[in-house]
């Protein structure tokens, strides 16, 4: 399994978390002081979670496993996980090369105690495969000008 270097951040911290009804709980090891994903896709557009990397191995599901289902898109190899009962989208992860590998995302809004108003977001165009553009401190359009 390799991580990008991002990963390795001496502000990694520990934080509990979990779906709505509390079916599912997990923890992991993130850095909050680094600017949180917004994404402008499809899925992300409906969904409206704000996510962030985090190293795999530290991604554990404390409670409620069997409560969770599986989305993919299409035959992708990447998943979102989210709790069959109340439908919250907890986390997900999956392979992608140019993020160095397995990766896993949370979705900071399931973190106990993290206020999201406190912290930075970056924009993607995800909608546009815009990838190479990086990111902005302002949301990308659904459609382009």
């Amino acid at each position: 399994m390799s991580e990008t270097s991002s990963l390795f951040s001496p502000n990694l911290k520990k934080h509990v978390g979990g779906c709505h009804c509390g079916a599912v709980r997990f923890e992991c090891e993130v850095d909050l002081s680094q600017p949180l994903n917004r994404c402008n896709c499809t899925v992300c557009t409906k969904m409206g979670g704000t996510t962030t990397q985090v190293p795999p191995k530290t991604l554990r599901v404390i409670s409620g496993e069997a409560h969770l289902g599986d989305y993919r898109v299409g035959a992708s190899v990447n998943y979102r996980k989210f709790c069959q009962r109340c439908g919250v989208q907890c986390f997900g992860g999956g392979y992608v090369e140019v993020l160095g590998g397995d990766f896993a995302t949370i979705n900071v809004g399931c973190l106990d105690g993290v206020d999201l108003a406190l912290l930075s977001i970056q924009y993607w165009d995800g909608r546009n495969d815009n990838w190479e553009a990086g990111s902005r401190p302002q949301p990308w359009p659904l459609q382009r000008a």
